[in-house]
């Protein structure tokens, strides 16, 4: 990390604890994130930046910032930084003294961390303003499941403000704080499902000829949606197909009248996406038809997640700048994708970019209610930014 870099920033350090550890006491979900946002877009004005627009996907924040020269004349010269503000409806148990006040909601994936490292970056690049361009900083509601990323590009983020590159920061338990991963293409799984309704006739369980029997119709459909990924998808692909709940039934003697199934299904590659489907959709009819009940396939009320990809330019531009940070020994370019997904996804559909990983030490897991977000690591994660930015757009 550059000398002077790092004194500027180490200066922060204290003010950016605090808004850490307050974030984490009021941790708020999805896009009911009247507090965060609010924080937000008060402290960017009170950086100076050029514009600060609230609303944008119901409650997310943009704010832009130029560099030396002034606005930016073409997206060849403007770059999104993304964090991710909400929380998750975990109750905690970390046993932190700034621990969530707020029953039921944590920040069990860090994502106070996220938001104070960009906020970090901003106040430092505001006050030094050491590139040529123009920066969109993004702070996104809803990535926990409800496709923030998403709500913000319907609401016009990409058409108001097009961008040559995005590029996003996520904690990773298990990496030592003050190195830095990537994986290389495929990052993140899709993330989608269905439910599944068996509609048979039911009756006296001693009288099985007299029904269409739902619970059959179910355990024909569960084991042969297991050959979809063994036996359809080519086996130098990665998929998971899981059947995930069951319900049907309350008795001993009485075979129900319907069933229902929920199935979650996870790739690396929108085509494979759709083979799943498609075959999941053909068992689901076929055995109703074989078996004589009516089975329907439906969507729930939540946008898939496509897979979380990264463009291979933008890739090797994030890595320069993690080595400049923490130094080439301490920068993995090998990691694995894994089989989480994250709604960064939305915006690398529409725009390269690269999403890397920031160690957060030997803390519990993501999503567990013992984790924490290490403040050790918001130093680095400031100075990643901020280094990332002269690179992209260089005085």
């Amino acid at each position: 990390m550059r000398t002077s870099l790092k004194n500027s920033i180490a200066a922060m350090l204290p003010d950016l604890i605090e808004w850490r550890q307050d974030f984490h006491r009021h941790p708020e979900l999805m896009y009911d994130l009247p507090r965060t946002a609010g924080l937000v877009a008060e402290r960017l004005r009170s950086f100076g930046f050029d514009e600060v627009i609230e609303g944008i996907g119901k409650t997310g924040i943009l704010g832009v910032l130029h560099g030396s020269s002034g606005p930016a004349a073409s997206k060849e010269k403007r770059v999104l930084f993304r964090a991710d503000m909400d929380a998750l409806p975990i109750e905690e148990a970390s046993g932190v003294a700034y621990s969530s006040t707020a029953p039921g909601r944590m920040h069990a994936c860090g994502h106070d961390g996220h938001t104070v490292m960009l906020l970090g970056a901003a106040r430092h690049l505001a006050d030094t303003r050491t590139f040529d361009g123009t920066l969109i900083f993004c702070f996104q509601p809803a990535e926990e499941g409800q496709a923030g990323a998403q709500a913000m590009i319907d609401d016009g983020m990409l058409e108001r403000f097009p961008v040559k590159g995005a590029y996003a920061l996520h904690n990773w338990p298990g990496m030592p704080v003050g190195e830095f991963g990537v994986m290389r293409g495929p990052a993140m799984a899709s993330a989608d499902g269905v439910f599944i309704t068996v509609q048979g006739e039911g009756g006296h369980a001693a009288q099985p000829h007299t029904t269409r029997d739902p619970i059959v119709a179910a355990g024909h459909i569960i084991s042969s949606v297991q050959t979809i990924v063994s036996r359809v998808v080519n086996p130098f692909e990665q998929a998971v197909v899981s059947i995930t709940a069951i319900n049907g039934g309350d008795a001993f003697n009485v075979i129900p009248d319907k069933v229902e199934l929920k199935c979650g299904f996870r790739c690396f590659s929108e085509k494979v996406a759709v083979t799943i489907e498609e075959e999941l959709w053909r068992i689901c009819e076929k055995t109703g038809e074989a078996l004589g009940v009516k089975v329907t396939v439906s969507r729930p009320p939540l946008t898939p997640y496509p897979p979380t990809i990264n463009h291979p330019t933008e890739t090797e531009i994030a890595l320069d700048a993690m080595r400049a940070v923490a130094g080439a020994d301490k920068v993995r370019d090998d990691l694995k994708p894994v089989m989480g997904s994250e709604d960064f996804a939305f915006i690398l559909r529409r725009v390269p970019g690269a999403y890397v990983l920031l160690g957060n030490g030997d803390s519990a897991a993501l999503h567990n209610p013992g984790y924490d977000f290490d403040d050790d690591a918001i130093g680095h994660g400031v100075a990643y930014w901020s280094e990332l930015a002269a690179r992209i757009l260089p005085k």
